[in-house]
This record gives structure tokens, C-alpha cells and sequence, in this order.
């Protein structure tokens, strides 16, 4: 193709070559081409909340990962991150950051807390009732 500026891949002053092209590597490749996280097959919601381990391995065993899990790493460091908050934090798709939790938490880096499921939260009659008796009061 000839017809316009960025369409000929042999041109090398082509806008594909730019500082504007964004990020150059590629999701697939921060995971390896894997697109779910861990043999365990542990499910991350968007709303699970990822906390670092105290006793999580040093410093010498974490220069071993990549920038992409040291970069979730210290984000949940500085406090409790959401798999939404660290994929918006780390400009990264959620199906990458679920990968890299995956991996973080089978090497024990980090816990994930997981949302409370329906099933377990109150029933909204006996809300109303709480409710209706602080009014009382």
C-alpha cells in the first residue's frame, strides 16, 4: 500500500515507529500467551481486594519478576488495591492483571480478599427492621 503516510509498512519514518505508538510489548507477552491465571484456576473479581503477605519472599527473590508484577506489587503496597483499581493504576487489560495475580499469588507475594457473596449478605426485610429500630430510639 502507497496511498497515505502510516499505511506502507517499508516507510520508516511511518507514525508505527513514533513515541506515540503506545507500549511495545505486548499483553499476550507480559503473560506469556496465558490467559487465565494459574493452574489453580482461581477466579479474580473485579471488586476482590489484593494485599500483600508480610512475610512475602525479599527483595532478592522479586527482582526475579517482571516490571509489570513489580508494578502491581507496589501498588498494593502503599495500601489494598481492587483487580479494577490495579488494571486502571497500571494502564494494563484486566485479563492481564488476573495473569500476573495469579502468578503473584502462587509465588506468595500476595492474599486476595474475595467479596462477600450474596447468598451471605442480609436479607434486605431484616435491614429494614435494623432500620426501623434505630428510628424508634
Amino acid at each position: 500500500m502507497t496511498g497515505g503516510r502510516g499505511l506502507d509498512p517499508t516507510d520508516r519514518g511511518s507514525q508505527w515507529y513514533d513515541a506515540d505508538a503506545g507500549p511495545l510489548v505486548r499483553p499476550y507477552a507480559m503473560t506469556g500467551g496465558r490467559t487465565k491465571p494459574g493452574p489453580s484456576g482461581v477466579r479474580f473479581d473485579l471488586i476482590a481486594l489484593v494485599v500483600v503477605v508480610d512475610g512475602a519472599p525479599g527483595s532478592a527473590e522479586e527482582s526475579l519478576l517482571g516490571p509489570e508484577h513489580r508494578s502491581l506489587l507496589a501498588l498494593c503496597r502503599a495500601e489494598p488495591q481492587s483487580v479494577a483499581e490495579l488494571a486502571a493504576d497500571a494502564d494494563l487489560p484486566v485479563g492481564v492483571v488476573r495473569v500476573l495475580l495469579g502468578d503473584l499469588l502462587e509465588s506468595g507475594y500476595v492474599q486476595i480478599s474475595r467479596p462477600v457473596s450474596p447468598a451471605q449478605l442480609p436479607d434486605e426485610k431484616i435491614l429494614k427492621e435494623v432500620i426501623d429500630g434505630l428510628r424508634a430510639l
